[in-house]
């Protein structure tokens, strides 16, 4: 008789910064991939720039490089380890890179911001298992974040408050992208359930 070999999936977790993603995401007891992890360098050609506080717009879906994200969890997926670069944003820059090995779990949680602007294209490769998007209060989030970042000291405190603010002015507009992208809208009980059904799911084939 042949032994069954993994088929691995990704749930997709999107949604704004401090919707708690990252702790549902940990939650599930799952492997974990850091899409923020995937920013490309502030020296990187055509990096998006807020114009009020002249730093990096890492709201901006450019700043981003999906490509290598899709690429890395297909890698994942096909052989169980990938190298992934591990962000600061403090620096505006990778600092180094981290091997993640998945072992025999047959689903992978990828969550981050841009978590949406993949769904396409996992779903041509064939690993994609659901993509959701976490929709909580805007204002909820925005003291989430706050706290976060003001304890990471990801950027100055002024900076960090008034970025804030206009992230959570624009928050519902990014939502309705990853909407249109392909996710589905859940609170945190509906990630959970999500997580479970794909974890249920059939994983091998012969």
């Amino acid at each position: 008789m042949r032994q069954l070999s993994v088929v691995r999936r990704v749930v997709l977790l999107a949604g704004p910064s401090g919707s708690g993603k990252s702790r549902l995401a940990c939650e599930s007891g799952l492997p974990v991939v850091n899409l923020d992890d995937f920013y490309h360098d502030g020296d990187h050609p055509g990096m998006p720039r807020d114009p009020d506080l002249g730093i990096i717009d890492w709201d901006d879906p450019r700043a981003w490089d999906g490509e290598r994200a899709c690429d890395t969890l297909a890698d994942l997926c096909r052989t169980g380890t990938a190298e992934i670069p591990s962000y600061d944003i403090s620096v505006d820059s990778a600092t180094g890179s981290h091997t993640v090995d998945v072992g025999a779990a047959a689903v992978i949680v990828a969550e981050g911001l841009f978590a949406g602007e993949i769904v396409a294209a996992c779903r041509e490769r064939g690993i994609l298992a659901d993509a959701l998007v976490v929709r909580r209060s805007p204002w909820k989030n925005f003291l989430r974040r706050l706290a976060r970042d003001l304890a990471e000291r990801r950027k100055p405190p002024l900076t960090l408050v008034r970025r804030g603010i206009g992230l959570a002015r624009r928050e519902r507009a990014l939502v309705r992208r990853q909407l249109t992208l392909g996710a589905r809208p859940v609170g945190a009980d509906g990630v959970r359930a999500a997580i479970r059904a794909a974890t249920e799911a059939p994983s091998g084939m012969p």
